[in-house]
């Protein structure tokens, strides 16, 4: 399996053989970075706001899972769990879905705009988490500090922090530099993507990767 990221929580996942999926495309006028010009077989939108459901950011794909439930497209399984929307005062405001996507046995966890800790049950509905893709830098969604709160709960093998400030970004989020701070680190290498082969690969203790952007 291999993970790319396009910048704020666009994500794609690819293993050979099977089909690939890409993860909350965003509207580049709305959010900043290169236009996206991505093709997969699969697209998860976490909710419906401009950095997460741009659909024309994609070509080529089949199926879009947007809502709530459990799904085997490929040979790859896809389970939705919905939270509550950002502003609990205003039920209108669109709900967020956490999507674990399964390659043999290797679970990845897009929490899209997730803005607060999941409840007991919500994690159990998510499963096993091995690789963990969370939002680190406010502005709606987690900030570091509950991201890193977030983490202890799921236990991840890897995590891969998305939606913080970046130079291309046209929102303001906190630094990455917080969250890794939260997590007692100082600073970590750049990767261009993450690779796992096999489960047995995953590391014991939790591990930071933080992702290059890649161009599409």
């Amino acid at each position: 399996m291999e993970i790319f990221w396009y910048g704020h929580s666009c994500f794609k996942i690819t293993e050979r053989g099977m089909v690939s999926v890409v993860c909350d495309p965003f509207d580049h006028k709305q959010i900043g970075y290169d236009p996206l010009k991505l093709k997969a077989d699969i697209v998860t939108i976490s909710n419906q706001t401009p950095g997460h459901n741009h659909l024309p950011g994609v070509k080529g794909y089949t199926f879009e899972v947007t809502s709530p439930g459990e799904y085997e497209i490929g040979g790859v399984f896809i389970t939705g769990v919905q939270t509550n929307g950002f502003n609990k005062k205003n039920e209108n405001e669109p709900r967020n879905t956490l999507f674990v996507i399964d390659y043999n046995g290797i679970s990845v966890a897009h929490l899209g705009r997730l803005d607060r800790v999941p409840t007991q049950t919500e994690v159990e509905a998510l499963g096993s988490v091995n690789i963990c893709l969370v939002p680190v830098g406010g502005d709606g969604a987690l900030n570091a500090a509950k991201a890193a709160e977030v983490i202890s709960l799921l236990e991840p093998s890897l995590v891969v922090p998305m939606m913080y400030a970046m130079p291309a970004s046209l929102i303001k989020l906190d630094p990455l530099s917080k969250f890794l701070k939260e997590m007692g680190l100082s600073s970590t290498e750049t990767k261009p993507s993450l690779k796992v082969t096999r489960a047995s690969d995953l590391p014991e203790e939790t591990q930071v990767i933080v992702l290059d952007i890649q161009k599409s």
